[in-house]
């Protein structure tokens, strides 16, 4: 199915992060690689995915998602920044998942529920954006998450731990690797209130330390 006809279906657009692998990325040891990724839009046959690295049409990719658990998906239209995946599952799964997005789409509506820490992370209505390095260099990503303190995001660029680098405007340093990402502390804490437009903003040049 193409993208355009997927928009014309009943789906729920919705964002909810999750995981991903392409069966044919490998890192330098072997390994098959993870990278983070989040729907805007899903229905209990298909989904579209924002990713840091777009596969090609026909390409089996597995993913996995808190809300709904793990697919086994092939990809049928490829987007700039991400695709449309057709999930396989069972009868009995798919009436399960239809189930799940109902219950979704009626807590989206729900306006007592609202984030009481100011500092918690959360997730930004923008799902990419560049990172820069010390030497200029910039590499695209996917931001899973992020807080005042810092943030979250997946990239086919592999940084070591303490690297210096700029999410967008804010700069900072990776401090931590997990299974389909990295961590970035910010130099400096930043204003809540419009932190989203600086992480979607162009990188300044770093200052090498």
């Amino acid at each position: 199915m193409s993208v355009n006809d997927f928009l014309r279906q009943r789906a729920l657009e919705l964002t909810v992060g999750g995981s991903y692998s392409l069966h044919r990325w490998y890192d330098c040891e072997g390994r098959l690689r993870t990278f983070a990724c989040r729907t805007k839009r899903v229905s209990p046959f298909r989904m579209i995915v924002d990713v840091p690295v777009v596969g090609k049409v026909g390409e089996r990719v597995t993913s996995y998602f808190q809300d709904f658990g793990e697919f086994e998906c092939t990809i049928s239209e490829t987007l700039k920044s991400g695709f449309l995946m057709e999930l396989e599952m069972t009868r009995a799964r798919r009436a399960w998942m239809s189930e799940k997005l109902t219950w979704l789409e009626k807590k989206q509506k729900d306006a007592s529920i609202e984030e009481l820490r100011h500092d918690a992370r959360f997730v930004p209505k923008v799902a990419h954006t560049l990172l820069t390095l010390a030497d200029g260099d910039t590499h695209p990503c996917l931001i899973i998450d992020m807080s005042t303190a810092g943030v979250a995001v997946s990239a086919e660029y592999d940084p070591e731990i303490g690297t210096p680098l700029a999410v967008g405007a804010c700069v900072g340093r990776v401090i931590r690797k997990f299974a389909h990402g990295f961590a970035v502390k910010f130099a400096e804490k930043q204003n809540r209130d419009i932190l989203e437009r600086l992480i979607v903003r162009s990188s300044p040049l770093l200052q090498t330390a």
